[in-house]
């Protein structure tokens, strides 16, 4: 399927746009292909950019002073992808973006969001939805972060995103639920 008709697809499910308007939306993304490891955003670059993810998996991620990874999030097709507070804010990344495989996205520019949001009710609704969406995505893995162990983070990881298990590296897995990588082995194998 081409990322025209995906993205058409995806945002049909949230909105309603006559076709016209669809064509003028999609006319303000760029489609991109990166390869597997590439950076997309590093830490400290300017962020005037979101990605629609059409194939293949990014990762978000912020790594510390004692070089420890910290992944925010894995977007897959469908998902989107950016520093957000970096985007919103017009402030440098706290964060990168890189490619775990090999990946087509749609770019949109802030500008451009901002744009076509202002000029069409239903994009601006569509993407006021989406933050919502990204919300309460956020404040779910919170509060099982805080509230539940690895095993359980583990597993409901796995049942929501059954595909991650063969698409994501495990020592990836582990940065995301915060572990090390033996601790996820131990979980997986016991």
């Amino acid at each position: 399927m081409k990322a025209k008709e995906v993205l058409k697809d995806y945002v049909a499910k949230n909105a309603t746009l006559t076709d016209e308007q669809f064509e003028y939306f999609f006319s303000h993304f760029e489609l991109q292909n990166f390869k597997k490891g590439q950076v997309i955003i590093s830490q400290g670059s300017i962020v005037d950019s979101e990605y629609f993810v059409i194939s293949g998996c990014l990762k978000s991620f912020f790594i510390n002073e004692e070089l420890k990874m910290f992944i925010l999030q894995f977007a897959m097709p469908n998902w989107w992808a950016s520093d957000f507070e970096a985007l919103y804010n017009h402030t440098k990344a706290s964060t990168s973006l890189d490619c775990i495989t090999d990946a087509e996205v749609l770019c949109l520019s802030n500008a451009n969001r901002e744009k076509i949001c202002s000029e069409i009710h239903a994009v601006e609704s569509f993407f006021r939805w989406r933050t919502n969406k990204g919300y309460v995505a956020s404040q779910k893995r919170l509060l099982s972060f805080m509230n539940n162990n690895v095993k359980f983070r583990y597993e409901e990881l796995l049942n929501l995103y059954p595909q991650l298990y063969n698409l994501v590296p495990k020592n990836l897995i582990a940065a995301y639920l915060g572990v090390s990588r033996e601790t996820l082995s131990r979980l997986y194998h016991t």
